[in-house]
């Protein structure tokens, strides 16, 4: 495969290749990489221009645009990997989307505890390891996949879907205007991030009060409201997502995937083109080669060719959630 190869369905590293990834993962479980727990670098020059203020007692990073109150904004939440909410670079890709006209929200999934990222001898050259450095190494990314494994049994699905809810519940309050405005809430996510949007998005997502110890609110009333909580999802390299998490998706979906990405296999992929067709769902399937798992989250890439990839992906993404107002 030499292009994009690009499925739609409508109502469908860098110059020197960085090393394997270390994967962790199940049969049904999570599974995350390299990628997902080590930022690029930062491109030279730039800085966040968001803040970080509390939702529901949860950190959250908000980045308006520039003439935000004074013309509309539309809302959208963006979930990242587990470099998390304080990586410069997630910032950076939520004041893109803010340049855009949206009001971002990106929460801290992991209540203040981003994947390790541990150092290692991996960006020494090959050639140039000793045997003893090679041994170091083989020892460090052991030890780096146990501390992934441990941080993944830290977060999982009724870890992190509460404070999703939290936050939600909160911007409807604090942002109710660009909710409006938007006629419900968009979403974005990269990597681990990518599952929830899926989950976010499904028919049995469900809103929470905070009154209501995390208690749907009507449950609280003696009812159960079930049906997504998001009104569209854009998602690049997702990271940890099951074939029955696209079972109940009901919003339209954009996926930017890598070409054999052992974090999104191309099983688990097909499978869930299949469950979107089959619901007959509008989605938008593009697979991108020759790129690294967490390409199209801002960072600087040497490689033109991943440069321009990085640049098509954001484009694809930011026109599939403004194609949907």
């Amino acid at each position: 495969m030499t292009e994009i190869d690009v499925a739609t369905k409508a109502p469908e590293s860098d110059s020197r290749e960085p090393a394997e990834p270390i994967e962790t993962s199940s049969a049904d479980g999570p599974t995350v990489g390299e990628h997902c727990v080590t930022d690029r670098p930062t491109p030279t020059g730039q800085a966040s221009t968001g803040e970080i203020i509390k939702i529901n007692d949860v950190e959250v990073y908000i980045s308006k645009p520039t003439d935000y109150p004074h013309a509309p904004a539309r809302f959208l939440l963006l979930l990242t990997g587990g470099t998390g909410l304080k990586s410069v670079n997630n910032q950076l890709q939520a004041d893109k989307f803010a340049s855009e006209g949206f009001l971002v929200a990106m929460p801290d999934l992991f209540n203040g505890d981003p994947a390790p990222n541990t150092a290692t001898l991996a960006s020494q050259d090959e050639n140039s390891r000793s045997l003893i450095d090679t041994f170091k190494l083989r020892i460090a990314e052991t030890a780096k996949s146990f501390q992934i494994d441990m941080w993944l049994a830290r977060h999982t699905e009724e870890k992190v879907l509460p404070i999703l809810h939290k936050v939600i519940d909160g911007c409807r309050d604090e942002f109710a205007d660009a909710i409006k405005h938007g006629d419900g809430i968009y979403a974005v996510g990269y990597c681990i991030g990518g599952r929830y949007v899926l989950l976010l998005g499904s028919d049995d997502a469900q809103p929470t009060t905070t009154a209501g110890a995390d208690r749907p609110a009507d449950e609280e009333a003696g009812e159960t409201t079930t049906g997504p909580l998001i009104k569209v999802g854009a998602v690049a390299h997702a990271a940890s997502v099951i074939p029955k998490d696209f079972a109940s998706l009901r919003v339209p979906i954009s996926l930017a995937c890598v070409e054999n990405d052992p974090l999104f296999p191309d099983d688990v992929r097909v499978a869930g083109e299949d469950a979107m067709s089959k619901a007959n769902l509008e989605h938008e399937v593009r697979v991108y080669p020759g790129v690294p798992h967490g390409f199209a989250v801002v960072g600087v890439y040497e490689d033109a060719a991943i440069r321009e990839a990085q640049a098509t992906a954001y484009e694809q993404m930011l026109s599939w959630i403004k194609d949907h107002s």
